[in-house]
């Protein structure tokens, strides 16, 4: 298990989303790094308590006893479960974009998970076209959006991602084993989505439903992003983990009371 451990601060791990490799957060990394140990890592295979035990090993490998553990889409689900499973290592919880409890696929993305090796890469494809306008609304800038396109492709080569360990996942996501942890959660969360409006991946409507799931959870929007905030706007992303991280009393705002960042 490679694990990555960058900056200083109190400890926060980052979990990556479908595809599993930690390369794909690095801007993410870089941004939360101002600010905290950020330990992350690229998940395995498994079920959620197997890849919730690559969280503890990760911990443990670095002598860190409790941390924030912070989870972004699918990612998020592997925190939450920590969060239920290991209450005395999380010391805080965020969710980022993270699917709702049995989230119901697309028709063609079922379609995906019946032959992933074989229908696999259309998913893979057609990612640019579903995240066009949100890369827009992030980047106005046609340079910016170039830049990044390339990073991604960069990153792509050289960290490419698993078709069938994707699929994995996503069979994961359309359990309901999120709604049952969320009753077991106790350290103080925080939810952070996009925009309604500009998430052509998880609806935005889902992943706010943890605020009224989870006790002591508060929500956060990240504005003019939607699925990719944390790629897309990280300085933005990283200061609403700081923000949350260093408020001591946790307490849970009431909905009308959501925290919007505005650029």
């Amino acid at each position: 298990m490679n694990i990555i451990d960058r900056g200083t601060g109190p400890a926060l791990v980052l979990i990556p989303g479908l595809q599993g490799r930690w390369e794909y957060m690095r801007a993410a990394v870089d941004a939360l790094s101002a600010s905290f140990r950020v330990i992350t890592f690229s998940l395995g295979a498994g079920e959620l308590d197997d890849l919730a035990q690559q969280v503890l090993n990760a911990l443990d490998g670095k002598t860190i006893p409790r941390a924030t553990i912070c989870g972004v889409s699918f990612g998020g689900l592997v925190a939450l479960r920590v969060a239920a499973a290991h209450a005395d290592r999380c010391e805080r919880l965020v969710l980022a974009s993270t699917p709702p409890p049995a989230l119901r696929l697309r028709r063609r993305h079922e379609l995906y998970l019946k032959a992933p090796w074989l229908l696999g890469p259309l998913f893979v494809a057609e990612t640019p076209f579903r995240l066009r306008h949100e890369l827009r609304a992030a980047m106005p800038n046609p340079k910016d959006r170039r830049r990044f396109s390339l990073d991604a492709l960069r990153t792509g080569l050289a960290a490419p991602v698993s078709i069938g360990a994707m699929a994995s996942r996503a069979k994961l996501v359309l359990t309901d084993a999120a709604a049952r942890d969320c009753a077991r959660v106790a350290a103080p969360t925080l939810i952070i989505t996009g925009e309604a409006h500009l998430d052509y991946v998880v609806p935005v409507e889902g992943s706010a439903a943890y605020e009224r799931l989870i006790a002591n959870a508060r929500r956060a929007v990240l504005r003019e992003t939607g699925h990719l905030g944390s790629m897309t706007r990280p300085r933005e992303f990283a200061e609403l983990v700081r923000a949350f991280a260093n408020d001591a009393g946790g307490t849970r705002r009431p909905s009308s009371a959501s925290t919007d960042l505005v650029a």
